[in-house]
This record gives C-alpha cells, structure tokens and sequence, in this order.
C-alpha cells in the first residue's frame, strides 16, 4: 500500500493505493461517507471496503475529498467532491491502462457521488452502493443506470432510509440490460455493527461472482 498526493482541482488530494501486480488486473475507486459528518477514507466500512476488493484481485485506491485529512480545499456539498472522484479516477486508469474492468464503490454520502460519477464515466462497469441515502440526496439522474451493480442496505439504517433505498431499487430493476442486486441485511443499521461477517460476505459473494461470469 502506497500513500499519495494526487493533484485535483483544488491542490492535493490525499489517497491510499494499492496495486495489483497482474497488468490486467480490475481497478476500483472506493469513496467514502460524508466529511461534513466525520466521514474519512478511514471510516471503518471503506477500510472494510478496501480489503475486499484488494483481497478479491483489486488494484484499489480509497482517497479523502477536498478539506479531509490532508486534501486540500474545503467541503462542497457533493459538486466539488465528484471532480475529486473523477481526478483520482484519472491517476487510477493512468497507471492502470490494460484494465478492462473498472468499478466504483461508496458508503453512505459516497454512493451518492459514486452513482453520479458512473453516470459521467461510461468505462465504469460495475458499482457497489452501501447505504445510499435515497431520503436524503436525490437519485433520479439514475435515469437510465448505465451498469450493472450491488446495492447493500441495513433494515434498521436509522440515517439513510431503508425504505427509500428499496423504492429506488425496485425502480432501477425495471430498467433493461442492467441487473440491479439488493441484498438487505436484516437487523443491521447503518454502520453495519454486530454485523460485519454478513456485509463482507455478501460483498466479496457479489464480486466473485461478477468476476467469474
């Protein structure tokens, strides 16, 4: 694991990398919950996040947006925050350039930025989605989805909706040529406390199986 300062669009952004050795191995950009709130790329579900993918063949890069850490800049309420995603995502592929796979992963306030940069990104073929908070932020640019993707939520998540996610859920299966995956996890709330093993295991089922097909 490497740590880096990559420059974005407001000075630095500070980042933990770590490469996978196969030329072609899959890369995958992880962001995390939101900073107005605490939320750091070491929040313990992007930690978690970023051990999967890189045990699952990854090469991984989890960063802090602007004005966490040691990035430079200061909270933007999300428009600032996916130019950084989409900065990092370009020092990714740049050093990545015979991946063929290429994901997107985020928690809470980051699966709402993350789903946004899919939608800018088209080499983007995959996304993995904790905890969208669909009260809270609006998710109807998903219109259409343009990737397939697992969508992971708490039943008892008391901060994002698990209701709301649900609705959203049931309207991206309707769409044609994605396969939208949800799997709740009963009795979990948002951080997932006492219930890591069920997280991580639906998590590293969903990308073996997508890395298989």
């Amino acid at each position: 694991m490497v740590d880096l300062l990559i420059p974005g669009p407001e000075g630095k952004i500070e980042a933990k990398y770590s490469h996978n050795n196969n030329d072609t191995s899959p890369i995958v950009i992880i962001l995390h919950p939101d900073p107005s709130k605490g939320g750091t790329m070491h929040s313990k579900i992007v930690f978690k996040l970023y051990k999967i993918f890189i045990e699952s063949g990854f090469s991984t890069i989890r960063f802090n947006f602007r004005g966490v850490g040691k990035s430079q800049g200061i909270h933007d309420e999300g428009e600032g925050e996916l130019s950084d995603a989409a900065c990092v995502l370009d020092w990714l592929q740049q050093y990545n350039t015979n991946s063929k796979i290429c994901w997107v992963a985020g928690f809470s306030f980051g699966a709402w930025i993350a789903m946004q940069l899919l939608m800018r990104r088209p080499e983007i073929n995959g996304f993995i989605s904790i905890s969208p908070p669909a009260n809270l932020k609006d998710f109807s640019f998903l219109a259409p989805c343009p990737s397939s993707g697992l969508i992971v939520h708490g039943d008892k998540d008391n901060i994002a909706s698990f209701d709301s996610t649900k609705i959203l859920v049931e309207k991206l299966q309707k769409q044609k040529k994605v396969n939208i995956t949800f799997n709740p996890i009963k009795g979990a709330d948002h951080f997932y406390e006492n219930f890591s093993t069920d997280f991580e295991k639906s998590i590293k089922n969903y990308i073996m199986e997508r890395l298989n097909k």
